[in-house]
């Protein structure tokens, strides 16, 4: 059975950083990413790594501030978040998909974690 937990979530002010982790068990990904859903908005995109630390992918409001890496002898996926903005207040998703590449889209993503929440104060 696939598992997908995150953490490291919380409430943080505006320029202040966040690490976000997600554990898979279950099996191993080629391609695992992150997407985020404020209150009555869609899911969207956030970033997504492939199996080597080199192939990545950043959403274009997220570039710059955000870093995707992985630990494959852990199977856990992080998410640095720093610069941290208002906008950025959402719950994050942790994904993981069959495909072996390091996908933006949702409809790609087989497994979902259950989402952490992270709070950014102006």
């Amino acid at each position: 059975q696939v598992q997908l937990v995150e953490s490291g979530g919380g409430l943080v002010q505006a320029g202040g950083s966040l690490r976000l982790s997600c554990a898979a068990s279950g099996r191993t990904f080629y391609a695992m990413g992150w997407f985020r859903q404020a209150p009555g908005k869609d899911r969207d995109f956030v970033a997504a790594i492939g199996w080597s630390d080199i192939n990545k992918n950043y959403g274009d409001s997220v570039k710059g501030r955000f870093t995707i890496s992985r630990d494959n002898a852990k199977n856990t996926v992080y998410l640095q978040m720093n610069n941290l903005k208002p906008e950025d207040t959402a719950v994050y998703y942790c994904a993981a998909t069959s495909s072996r590449y390091y996908t933006s889209a949702l409809r790609d993503y087989d497994y979902w974690g259950q989402g952490t929440q992270v709070t950014v104060s102006s």
